[in-house]
Order: structure tokens, then C-alpha cells, then sequence
């Protein structure tokens, strides 16, 4: 069961994961591949907004996602761009990143080999995704400059996309905890959380919304961020 304040505490974190970004023209747009296709439609209403001329989709499989997309998710994403008009032209392919790291990592070598030159890149992602896939992209690609984007929609939205309530508040809850003890594994920059964000988290963390969570203690995490 959810409570009132499960809920508030979920959109509390809901809020911290986006970074308000305000879409800009930029050299290029990396979609990050996951379960979710509605990272291929945002990154296709962005093309077409005129905000990249050029899209990368980055991702191999994972266990969530081999049986819905078999044929690796850079791939699904490609076959969804052109369903909605997008000229293969304009279209790249990384299939082997199995998380975010690699994601930017090989999209970089996708773009060095095809010739793009790069100063800006929109980076496209989960709403949920934003602020660990920026502070991932400005640790492995810091002389870039990162505009995080996703679809526009509530976190009641995002629910009802998904079907399963508590598997999204999981999903909220370790991606904060990345946010948390990343930084000091060098996978990306470190970011201040306040402490109404850290608390939100632990009180998730206390009511069992553990199941996307890294094998540390809730405590743990709460001693990076104060570092």
C-alpha cells in the first residue's frame, strides 16, 4: 500500500530527477536506450522542433528489456524514428551500451567515426533519468556542453505509461541512490541533494521501495551526499 506521504516523498524525488532543461538547438541528440519508447518520440519531436539535425540511439539489451525489444534498443528506437517520418539520413546506431557510461562513451566514438563535430548535445532520457544521465555525460564528456531532455509529462503521467505504481516509486528511489554514491566511483559528477530530497529517500528506503536499489545501506548514501 501507498500512503499520502509515500506519494509526496515520490514526487519529491520525482522533481529533483529533472533538470528544467529548456530545449535548445544543438550538434546532435543522443536518445539513451531503456524499456521506455517514449525516449525515441521525445527525441523525434525534437528533430522535427528543428532542436538537432542529427540523432544517435544508444543501447544494446538488458534483462528489462530483451523480451519487449530483441532486437537491442538502439535498434527499436532507429525502427520507431522512421515509423514517424525521420530520414535515415539523419539517424545513428550505437547497439552496444549496457548503461549509461557507455551510452555516452560509444555515442562519442558513433559520432567521431561518422565525422559530426560536436560542441552541444542534447542528451535524452527517462524524465526519472535526466539528472543522472547530465552528471554522467559532464563527467565522461566535460568540453561538451549537456541540455537534458525527456517527454513532457506528470509523474501521474509517467504511472499510468507504465502500469505499475510501486515499480515506478522503486525505480525513483535507486535512481537517487546512484546520484548519491556514483560520484565517488568516478562515474559521474557529484550533485547537492538537499536534505528535504535525502529525506524523501530514506523515508522510501524505510518503507521497503528497496528493489532497485544497489546493495548499501540508506545511511550510507545519506554520508556521501554530505561530503
Amino acid at each position: 500500500m501507498i500512503t499520502t506521504q509515500d506519494w509526496s516523498d515520490t514526487r519529491r524525488l520525482w522533481e529533483y530527477h529533472q533538470m528544467g532543461h529548456e530545449p535548445r538547438p544543438c550538434s546532435v541528440a543522443i536518445g539513451l536506450g531503456s524499456h521506455d519508447l517514449g525516449v525515441a518520440d521525445a527525441a523525434v519531436d525534437l528533430y522535427r522542433r528543428g532542436m538537432a539535425p542529427v540523432l544517435v540511439f544508444s543501447g544494446a539489451t538488458s534483462p528489462t528489456t530483451q523480451e519487449r525489444m530483441p532486437r537491442g534498443e538502439a535498434v527499436h528506437y532507429q525502427e520507431r524514428a522512421l515509423e514517424l517520418g525521420v530520414p535515415s539520413s539523419a539517424i545513428l546506431v550505437e547497439p552496444r551500451a549496457r548503461n549509461t557510461g557507455e551510452n555516452i562513451r560509444f555515442s562519442r566514438e558513433v559520432l567521431q567515426e561518422a565525422g559530426v563535430t560536436v560542441s552541444s548535445v542534447l542528451l535524452i532520457s527517462k524524465p526519472y533519468e535526466e539528472r543522472r544521465a547530465y552528471a554522467t555525460a559532464r563527467q565522461l564528456w566535460p568540453e561538451v556542453e549537456i541540455v537534458s531532455a525527456s517527454s513532457p509529462m506528470t509523474l501521474d503521467e509517467y504511472v499510468d505509461s507504465i502500469g505499475d505504481t510501486r515499480l515506478v516509486v522503486d525505480m525513483l528511489v535507486g535512481a537517487l541512490q546512484r546520484l548519491l554514491i556514483y560520484p565517488d566511483q568516478g562515474f559521474m559528477i557529484s550533485q547537492k541533494v538537499p536534505g528535504e530530497v535525502l529525506d524523501a529517500y530514506e523515508r522510501l528506503c524505510r518503507q521497503g521501495f528497496t528493489s532497485r536499489l544497489l546493495p548499501e545501506e540508506p545511511g550510507q548514501a545519506r554520508s556521501h551526499a554530505r561530503r
